[in-house]
């Protein structure tokens, strides 16, 4: 096995430069929900504008999922991660000479780009230096980044924009960008084994390995869900700092310490879901999978039909538990289900979906905002129609053998 020649030291190191990754990763799309409203006043921008902005990353990012997966596979989950940083740390960069909607829009398409290979070479490498029963913690760590981030953000966001500006704070992140590509450059040490079979022995494998993922109902199931709950996930985390600001009266400061409550309890619900994961019996992923996604529905109708900030806050600290836990299962589902030569790809295609529902859902709420003369209800509704679907999705996934590629 090539986990056997990685040493349990020198995995927890590459987790930790992993996490450090992601970290960074989540840092740059969460401020810039916070940082979209001093650049909306700069620039003069209404929100179906402001939409596009925030979805322009998303579809660079989707656009390179799959090519960023199996490149990956191909040529080896360093070199792709290392590409993928120095990338995104440059166009994090000149996102702080942004002078319009349409350099705006370009730089963070191209960010996206930049940024599209790091997720699927980084599970890639999860994949090939952890057993499987090891998998569905190592992945939740690295997705507690988002809570993390989301919990230091918003007050974060709220003094760099008081005192330097939303552009010196996009320079001051990619340079933290080069610094965490030269770590991995220099730290990141990943078995022969795992170049040569991916960059030399593997090409074949790989390439019927892309043929079969795509005509395997359990992909398309997951690439259903994985668009479901992101639309929710990124229509919340894009939309609530404008929403409370506009729609409850919230000052940027006073959001910020609002939203330190639900990142709090998405960070506990990330990390204790790879846990819980890891010991389930199988076949009852996808149970808590669908009841999760049914109470996901249920708390965003209380949410936005709530009277109080103090109750939406609440039910907003409810749901991202049970968004937590869906995020956490999906990407466990394609490390556990299907062979470790093929995860780059796999997750590649999976992950699309996703980051196609970070693409749509901002700019679709935005239009429904301006449509609805300010109301955010019809973008609730869509967000519900999401969890639904996201149901039928789970209940229907198929991983009994015969149904999957054999690991």
């Amino acid at each position: 096995m090539i986990t056997n020649e990685v040493t349990k030291k020198s995995r927890n190191v590459i987790l930790a430069l992993l996490f450090l990754g992601w970290s960074l990763g989540n840092l740059d799309r969460y401020i810039m929900n916070y940082a979209v409203v001093s650049i909306t006043g700069d620039l003069q921008l209404d929100a179906s504008s402001t939409g596009i902005i925030l979805s322009a990353f998303f579809l660079g990012y989707a656009i390179m999922q799959i090519p960023g997966g199996w490149l990956a596979d191909k040529f080896g989950a360093k070199r792709i991660l290392l590409t993928a940083v120095i990338m995104w740390s440059i166009f994090t960069g000149l996102t702080a000479i942004a002078w319009s909607l349409t350099a705006m829009i370009m730089i963070r398409f191209l960010f996206g780009i930049g940024e599209g290979g790091f997720q699927p070479a980084s599970s890639k490498i999860i994949a090939t230096i952890f057993p499987k029963e090891e998998r569905g913690r190592a992945m939740s760590i690295m997705l507690t980044s988002g809570g993390i981030v989301s919990l230091i953000v918003p007050l974060l966001a709220a003094y760099l924009l008081g005192t330097i500006g939303w552009r010196m704070m996009f320079i001051i992140i990619g340079a933290i960008g080069a610094i965490i590509a030269y770590l991995y450059w220099k730290y990141i040490q990943l078995p022969k084994s795992e170049t040569v079979d991916a960059a030399e022995t593997g090409n074949l494998a790989v390439k019927v390995g892309f043929k079969e993922l795509l005509k395997t109902p359990l992909m398309w199931n997951l690439i259903i869900a994985y668009f479901c709950i992101y639309a929710v996930n990124w229509g919340l985390v894009s939309w609530i700092p404008t929403y409370l600001q506009k729609n409850r009266g919230l000052d940027l400061m006073s959001i910020g310490w609002a939203q330190t409550i639900p990142a709090i309890t998405t960070i506990i619900g990330v990390y204790g879901s790879g846990y819980i994961i890891d010991k389930l019996p199988k076949g009852m992923e996808k149970v808590l999978g669908s009841i999760s996604c049914a109470m996901i529905g249920i708390l965003l109708y209380l949410m936005f039909t709530a009277k109080t900030v103090t109750l939406f806050i609440g039910y907003q600290t409810v749901v991202s538990i049970f968004i937590a836990f869906v995020i956490t299962l999906l990407p466990v589902i394609v490390l556990k289900k299907l062979p470790s030569s093929i995860t780059g790809s796999a997750m590649g295609i999976a992950n699309t979906g996703g980051q196609l529902a970070g693409f749509v859902t901002p700019m679709a709420i935005g239009f429904m905002v301006d449509a609805f003369n300010g109301s955010f209800d019809a973008a609730f509704w869509m967000l519900i129609g999401f969890a639904l679907i996201c149901i039928v999705s789970l209940v229907t996934l198929n991983d009994q053998k015969g149904a999957l590629l054999k690991a």
